[in-house]
């Protein structure tokens, strides 16, 4: 996608990307598959689930702050009751992109969760997918982010 939301390519600048809410099961998880997709589109990422220290494969850390080095994103994938508790965590560590994923619903989000993003100064995407601009694009997320497009739930 050529013409990318300011807010979606300042993210994808990033080169260090970090997912929490990938499961066990990865089965139709779409934590795991965006984990996925960005490692295939050349990114550094981390898999993060208080539950888990491996998931298919790679280390799994227990929290944000776990992860060493600089964190460049976080895709928050989490039931939205998790997201605050996320967020805070990317404050302790120095994020400054978080993207909460949300396609129809509440997805991630939640407002404790926009608060919090919000008072520590990090920039939010609270819509969307990162799967519909990661290159390349599958045909369901072309059509999902056309249709969120045209209710106006694409990020800007």
């Amino acid at each position: 996608m050529s013409d990318l939301p300011a807010s979606v390519a300042a993210f994808l600048a990033g080169k260090r990307i970090a997912v929490a809410g990938v499961s066990r099961d990865p089965k139709g998880h779409v934590g795991n598959a965006i984990l996925k997709k960005f490692a295939a589109s050349g990114y550094e990422t981390f898999a993060v689930n208080p539950n888990a220290t491996e998931i298919e494969g790679a280390t799994c850390y227990p929290a944000i702050g776990a992860i060493p080095g600089d964190i460049d994103g976080v895709v928050i994938a989490t039931h939205p009751a998790m997201a605050a508790t996320v967020v805070r965590q990317c404050a302790d560590k120095g994020v400054r992109h978080i993207w909460f994923h949300r396609s129809f619903g509440q997805g991630s989000v939640s407002t404790e969760a926009i608060d919090a993003a919000k008072s520590a100064g990090i920039e939010t995407i609270a819509s969307g997918c990162p799967m519909m601009f990661l290159e390349p694009v599958d045909g369901g997320h072309k059509f999902i982010c056309r249709l969120l497009q045209f209710f106006g739930k694409v990020p800007r």
